[in-house]
Parts: structure tokens; sequence; C-alpha cells
């Protein structure tokens, strides 16, 4: 049983090899991925606050079965060229977290097929079970899995705070107008010096 901090907990958004390396399935189809690689060194400190504050962390992965029978109309339909590069395949490297991101046994591992992290897995369930109604969220891409995520998390009645230089796009501005879009109606939006320090050690600022 955890103690320590409670309400609190940090998301963290699909730091995998497929999204934010240069021999990932999202650069090897043409993709600038710069900005994702970058913010990899943003989520590393937010992750050790956590730890200091001893609040849960929940990593997500996003991963296919090898035939993609579980792909749909992602795979299938929109995004055809994610087959065509074996993308985010399980058991692939391109699936894998990116190297040095400490996730450890105690921390709380979801994967998923879709955009929401909420679809098809236990992560409501595991949030409840931590008594987690502050939820920090930060990882890529801004416009696709995070704001999803964000969404559907705001609609069960979690208090979203989504560390938005901790976040990235493929596309700048895609990413501005998501920040915005969960600002208007489903998150509050900080930074990561605010963050940081929210997670070391847990005050409400609002």
């Amino acid at each position: 049983m955890r103690s320590g901090l409670t309400g609190c907990g940090l998301l963290v958004i699909d730091l995998q090899r497929a999204f934010c390396l240069q021999d990932g399935s999202v650069a090897r189809q043409g993709r600038d991925i710069s900005a994702c690689k970058a913010v990899i060194d943003k989520c590393r400190p937010l992750v050790a606050a956590a730890r200091k504050g001893n609040v849960p962390i929940i990593w997500t992965r996003m991963v296919f079965r090898p035939d993609y029978a579980d792909g749909g109309v992602l795979v299938h339909s929109l995004r055809p060229g994610m087959k065509h590069v074996g993308a985010l395949r399980a058991g692939t490297k391109d699936a894998e977290f990116v190297p040095d991101m400490d996730v450890r046994d105690e921390d709380f591992v979801i994967e998923k097929a879709r955009f929401s992290a909420f679809i098809g897995t236990c992560l409501e369930l595991t949030l409840r079970q931590l008594a987690v109604q502050n939820l920090f969220v930060c990882g890529v891409t801004t416009s696709m899995c995070v704001e999803s995520t964000v969404r559907d998390a705001s609609q069960r009645d979690f208090n979203v705070h989504v560390i938005q230089d901790a976040c990235a796009e493929l596309d700048q501005i895609r990413h501005e107008a998501s920040i915005t879009a969960m600002a208007f109606g489903f998150a509050k939006i900080v930074d990561t010096e605010k963050a940081t320090a929210m997670l070391s050690g847990w005050k409400t600022v609002y």
C-alpha cells in the first residue's frame, strides 16, 4: 500500500521508440519527430518529481497484435502505412519505451490499441483504486493520444493538469490548437516548473 501523498497521479503517454526516436516507425514514414524526441528530457524530471512525492506513475504504450487484428480503422483505413512499416507491433523494439525512462516494477503500465488510454483498458479502475483525483499528463502526441485521453479523463470527472511543455506533436500548429482546445473545457494547463513543484510536494494552486 502506498503511503505519502494522495489524490495525485502522473500519466506518461506513449514515450515509445515509434514516436520519439529516429529509428522508430513514425520517422520511417517520413515525419519529423524532433519535437517528440526533445520532450523526453522534459518528462524525465517529472517522473523523478513524482517519485520524490510518492506519487503513482502510470505509463501507457500503444501496441497492436502482430497481425493487427486489433488495429481497427486506424491501421486498416486511416493510416495503412503503419502496417506496411510494422508500426507498434507487440514484441518489437518499435513498441518499446524509449531508453532510460526509469519504468519500475511498482509503476503501472497500460497497453492500449486506441488513442485514448481509457478505451479497452483498466486505466480508470487503476486510477480509482489509487484514489487519484488530480491527474498530471505528459507525453506524445498532443493532438492524438494525449488529447483523446485528457478528454476522456475529464468526462470521468478527474481533475486533469496538462503539462504543455512536456507534451509534443509532429506539427507545432496542431500542438498549439490541441492545447487551446483542452484548456477551453477539459484541463488546467501547467508548465514543467509548476508541475515538478506540485508533484514533488503536492499542493493545490487553483
